[in-house]
C-alpha cells in the first residue's frame, strides 16, 4: 500500500515520540481542550523509558529511573500519578574495585584533586581551542593509571560518551549544566537520590492513559512538510495534517525525517553533528538484597568492562543490583551471549559480595544503541569538532516546535529535563494558537 492510500488524519497539534516527553507535552495540550495526537515509530509507549515487571514480581527501568533531589517535576507528577519514592540505600561512597583488588583512599586521591579542578574549571569561561582537545587527549596527561581508568569509567558512565569524540569544552559544559559534579556523581543528595517503587514506566503509563486512542504506535514520521496551510507528516502508515507539530526525537533520529522546505543550517548541524550515546544496562534481581551485610551494593568497577554497580532495591522487595556500562565498553558487550554479559558484569563482584550474586533469580538487560527508535542514550552528544552546544536550541521553526531532554534547560538528560522541555513545548503551542 503506497502512502497516499493509507489514512488520513486532521488534528490541531501532532506530537512526533511516545516518550516522556512527548506524553507531557501532549496531556498538557489535551487538558487545554487541544485535539493532539502522538505519533510513535516503535510499537511500544516510552522512548527512552522501559519498564519491566520481574520474575518475583518487582518493577524495574531498564531505561531512565533516577530521581535528583531537586528533580520537582517528576516528583510532581509520580505523586499526581499515585506513586511512591523510596530514597536508595546508599553509603558514603562506592567502592572502587579492580578485579579481586579494592582500590585504597590513597591511589583515589589524584582523582579527587583532578574533579574538585574540574568542577572549578566547569564554572568558567571555555576557550574555543579547547572544542578539539578530546576527552581521551586530556585522560592521557593524567599520570596515574588508577585515576585514569577511574576518570574514563566515570565519563563513560555519566555521558555514555565514547572519549575520543567528546570534547573537554563539551564535558566541562555537561558538568555546569548538570548541576556540578558533585550533584552528578552522587546519589542520596545527588542526581540519583531516589526511585519509583513502580518504576518510571509508571509515569509513562499514567500520561497515556489519559491520552488513550490519541497514540499512535507503530507511525513513524518519514517526512515533515510546511505550507500555508499547516503542517502535513507522511509516516510509514498514513498521512497527517496538523497545526501545529512538536518534534520530541533526539536531533540525530530527527535527522532520518525529511524536511520541506529544508531547515535552516543551524537546525541541521544539530542534527548532522550530535550522536547517541552508548549505554548497556542490566539489573539481575535476588530474593534478597544479601549484599548490604557484607560490603554494600555499590561499585565503580575499573576492570573490563568498567560499569557502575548500585543497589537499586525498593524497601520490602526483592534484591535488585542495576549495572550501567557506558562508551566503546558499552559495545564490546554486544559480541557476547547472554550468558557472556551476564558472567562480564557480575563475575568480578562474587570476590567482594559472595557468589550469590552469580546466580540472581532473574536478568533483565537492554543496550540502548541497538534500539531502532531511540539510537542510544543518555542523550545525543555533540561530535568534538561541533559547534553544537548543549542544550540545544528550542527555537520553533514557524509551526514546528522542538522538545526532548536534550532542549532542557533544568536537568538535560534526566526525566526531569524531559517533562521540562515536554511542558514548555506545550506552552509555546498554546499561546501560538490563542494569540
Amino acid at each position: 500500500m503506497g502512502q497516499d492510500e493509507g489514512p488520513r488524519e486532521l488534528a490541531t497539534v501532532a506530537v512526533v515520540g511516545a516518550g516522556l516527553s512527548g506524553l507531557t507535552a501532549a496531556r498538557a495540550l489535551h487538558r487545554q481542550g487541544i485535539d493532539v495526537i502522538v505519533l510513535e515509530a516503535a510499537e511500544r509507549l516510552g522512548g527512552r523509558v522501559l519498564g519491566e515487571t520481574t520474575a518475583l514480581g518487582s518493577r524495574l527501568d531498564l531505561g531512565g529511573q533516577w530521581i535528583g533531589h531537586d528533580h520537582h517535576r517528576v516528583m510532581e507528577l509520580a505523586a499526581e500519578l499515585g506513586l511512591t519514592q523510596y530514597p536508595m540505600h546508599t553509603g558514603p561512597l562506592p567502592a572502587v574495585i579492580d578485579g579481586p583488588r579494592r582500590v585504597k583512599l590513597p591511589s583515589l586521591l589524584p582523582t579527587v584533586f583532578i574533579l574538585a579542578g574540574l568542577e572549578v574549571f566547569s564554572r568558567l569561561a571555555t576557550p574555543e581551542r579547547r572544542n578539539t582537545t578530546s576527552v581521551a587527549d586530556w585522560l592521557r596527561k593524567v599520570p596515574s593509571r588508577t585515576a585514569r581508568r577511574l576518570l574514563e569509567v566515570l565519563a563513560e558512565i555519566s555521558w555514555t560518551a565514547d572519549v575520543e569524540r567528546m570534547s573537554v569544552s563539551t564535558m566541562t559544559s555537561m558538568i555546569r549544566h548538570q548541576g556540578g559534579l558533585r550533584t552528578m556523581l552522587s546519589t542520596k543528595g545527588g542526581a540519583q537520590d531516589s526511585l519509583l517503587v513502580e518504576g518510571a514506566g509508571a509515569l509513562v503509563e499514567g500520561l497515556a492513559a489519559e491520552l488513550g486512542s490519541r497514540i499512535r504506535l507503530g507511525r513513524r514520521v518519514v517526512s515533515v512538510s510546511q505550507d500555508e496551510q499547516g503542517v502535513t507528516l507522511e509516516t510509514t502508515s498514513g498521512r497527517v495534517h496538523a497545526t501545529k507539530v512538536i518534534l520530541t526525537v533526539p536531533p540525530p533520529m530527527a535527522a532520518r525525517i525529511a524536511f520541506q522546505p529544508q531547515l535552516p543550517p543551524e537546525r541541521v548541524d544539530v542534527q548532522q553533528h550530535t550522536y547517541m550515546g552508548s549505554v548497556y544496562k542490566a539489573i539481575a534481581v535476588y530474593e534478597k538484597p544479601f549484599w548490604r551485610q557484607r560490603c554494600g551494593g555499590e561499585f565503580l568497577v575499573l576492570d573490563g568492562p568498567g560499569r557502575a554497580v548500585f543497589d537499586t532495591t525498593a524497601p520490602g522487595g526483592p534484591g535488585h543490583l542495576c549495572v550501567l556500562v557506558g562508551g566503546p565498553e558499552a559495545r564490546e558487550m554486544d559480541r557476547l551471549d547472554a550468558a557472556g554479559r551476564r558472567r562480564a558484569v557480575l563475575g568480578s563482584l562474587a570476590q567482594h559480595v559472595g557468589p550469590e550474586v552469580l546466580e540472581p533469580a532473574d536478568w533483565h538487560e537492554k543496550s540502548w544503541h541497538l534500539d531502532e527508535y531511540a539510537g542510544g542514550g543518555y542523550m545525543a552528544l555533540p561530535d568534538i569538532d561541533a559547534t553544537v552546544q548543549l542544550p540545544v536550541s528550542s527555537a520553533p521553526l514557524a509551526d514546528i516546535h522542538w522538545a526532548g531532554t536534550e532542549t532542557a534547560h533544568d536537568h538535560p538528560g534526566y526525566l526531569d529535563g524531559a517533562i521540562e522541555s515536554g511542558t514548555r513545548a506545550a506552552g509555546e503551542v498554546t499561546n501560538a494558537l490563542r494569540g
